[in-house]
């Protein structure tokens, strides 16, 4: 079975990021960047299970600039056997996406698609579902476990009650939450051996792919800044508090 991993190239999660001047967006410019966090568990999770003889081979596919290579590049540091980059500089958004990655999945023709359930910078959270929905496949969210029977797949979900576990015919698509691994740490041999594994590059037009955004973004804002907490001398100063200043009550 080949296991097809969709990922996706953010600033590194350990950076305050900071609002551009004008609203437009957040500033990238001379950022660290990163694998999504999430996208690396799928990563980890699919060399796992070609690790364990469940997976023939692991390709990744990444959407962006031509600088997207060096998280494709980790990915195959991780255990990856090849890399898809779709060279675009356009805008994307999620249907964009979903519509690219149905392409390229019909062109790989993979058994599974494991992906991260959503990226640190926009928090989406709908890649997923609308390449389910674009290919006609079960899918599996926020998937913390994986057993495989014959040509089924049991997901454990987290969810806001507790678990759930659904049984999926494959071909499925199947985001990754945190609790599904903990991804490995990349050893230097392993980057090296990386370099020269096969990294296609192919255009969102040889995809025959309508990527033309369907959202304008209007404006990006920093949150606003929480005030102090206060502290009061017994319950009376707490419930006016809360009825004149909070008007909760």
């Amino acid at each position: 079975m080949k296991i097809l991993v969709p990922i996706k190239r953010v600033v590194d999660p350990n950076i305050r990021v900071r609002v551009k001047s004008d609203h437009s967006d957040v500033e990238t410019a001379n950022l660290k960047m990163a694998m999504n966090p999430f996208c690396e568990i799928a990563v980890e999770e699919a060399v796992r299970l070609q690790e364990s003889g469940k997976a023939t081979e692991v390709v990744l596919v990444t959407i962006g600039s031509s600088l997207c290579q060096d998280v494709l590049r980790t990915g195959m540091a991780m255990g990856a056997d090849r890399a898809i980059l779709v060279e675009t500089d356009a805008v994307l958004q999620p249907l964009g996406l979903a519509k690219l990655l149905k392409a390229v999945i019909e062109k790989e023709s993979p058994g599974l698609v494991i992906s991260g359930k959503q990226a640190i910078d926009d928090d989406n959270n709908q890649t997923s579902q609308m390449l389910a929905a674009l290919l006609g496949w079960p899918q599996g969210t926020f998937a913390s476990k994986l057993e495989f029977d014959g040509e089924q797949v049991l997901v454990t979900r987290e969810i806001d009650g507790g678990l759930e576990t659904v049984r999926l015919r494959l071909p499925a698509v199947i985001s990754s939450d945190l609790r599904l691994n903990e991804p490995r740490y990349v050893k230097l041999p392993n980057i090296m051996k990386a370099k020269k594994k096969p990294l296609e590059v192919i255009k969102p037009e040889a995809l025959g792919v309508d990527i033309t955004p369907r959202l304008t973004i209007l404006k990006v804002e920093e949150p606003a800044k929480r005030s102090a907490g206060v502290k009061v001398a017994n319950v009376a100063e707490l419930v006016a508090k809360l009825r004149n200043e909070a008007k909760v009550i």
